[in-house]
């Protein structure tokens, strides 16, 4: 566990190095579903980029003329076992992964805010893919942990990094959940479309807060309805067809439960309605997108008949 050492003396090293073993042994089961990404995540492994470029819109690890036909074939075929992507976009070798997110949009909409991250500690809850890892890279932090505790993006963010080689990004198969381990550890913690996801946001939001350091910065980005009122709405069943949907806030609200929180110096810097454009199907994502998830007889409404999302993001300062 190389991050660990890297990690302030606050962290409780020795309960996180406990778990790690315990969710290790659970996903190397010899089963079916748990080969199904470790496998190609291992082989992927054994080719190594000579070209990356994190700078871009698109995450680029190595270049077309680095491997042979037959080599990149494997490879697509390899990438191909964690679809669907659901952030991106991505180059591996010249294969062109179009994930369903275009998550290079909400990078650039964070960009003017985004804090000093040279030789800082910082953490990405629900990093899925790392995509958003691999754009913090150019910047040079100390270390970046992506708290994942799905297999799926788990073993595909560690596939990508192996052949990418960037030592100071880690991730770990621990979830928001585990954020009581890291007391006073990050720099900067990045929590995105991730909160509307939990039923107790106001705990959610006092861990993340208990887990910076003096001065630590939290960037967040969460689902929303639109409004100016203070207020956030319960969906009875689904929200836009997904059932693990808890609490969607407005802006306001949000902003609100951030302060309740601890945290000083709140700001909303962007807001904007969901688009098509943004979220979609593509050949590497090719199930129900966002479309699916509207009322088609009014796309201000979602299928329930609840308000179209619109997506905000904020930040504040532990003080």
């Amino acid at each position: 566990m190389e991050y660990l050492s890297l990690l302030p003396q606050t962290a409780r090293c020795d309960e996180i190095a406990a778990i790690r073993r315990k969710r290790l042994e659970w996903a190397g089961q010899d089963k079916k579903g748990f080969l199904r990404y470790r496998k190609p995540c291992e082989r992927l492994a054994s080719f190594k980029a000579r070209h990356i470029d994190c700078d871009g819109d698109v995450v680029t690890i190595g270049l077309g003329d680095e491997r042979t036909e037959g080599e990149r074939k494997m490879i697509r075929e390899d990438l191909q076992a964690f679809m669907p992507w659901r952030k991106g976009p991505f180059s591996v070798f010249g294969i062109d992964i179009d994930a369903e997110w275009r998550s290079e949009r909400k990078w650039r909409r964070l960009l003017p805010v985004l804090p000093d991250l040279a030789d800082k500690v910082v953490a990405d809850i629900g990093c899925n893919n790392g995509y958003y890892m691999f754009r913090m890279a150019p910047f040079h932090p100390r270390l970046v942990l992506g708290l994942e505790p799905t297999l799926q993006h788990y073993y595909c963010f560690n596939g990508l990094n192996a052949m990418a080689g960037f030592g100071n990004l880690h991730t770990d198969l621990l979830g928001v959940e585990h954020l009581s381990l890291f007391p006073a550890c990050f720099d900067v913690i990045f929590l995105m479309g991730i909160i509307y996801h939990r039923p107790s946001p106001i705990d959610v939001l006092k861990d993340v807060y208990a887990a910076l350091q003096p001065g630590g910065t939290l960037i967040l980005e969460s689902q929303a309805i639109p409004g100016d009122e203070p207020m956030a709405l319960f969906p009875e069943k689904t929200y836009a067809k997904v059932p693990g949907t808890y609490f969607v806030p407005t802006g306001v609200c949000l902003r609100n439960w951030m302060q309740r929180a601890g945290f000083a110096d709140v700001k909303i810097f962007c807001s904007h309605p969901m688009s098509p454009a943004e979220q979609r199907r593509t050949d590497w994502m090719v199930f129900e997108s966002y479309n699916d998830f509207l009322d088609p007889g009014d796309p201000s409404l979602t299928v329930e008949g609840y308000p179209a999302p619109y997506r905000v993001f904020l930040s504040g300062r532990k003080g």
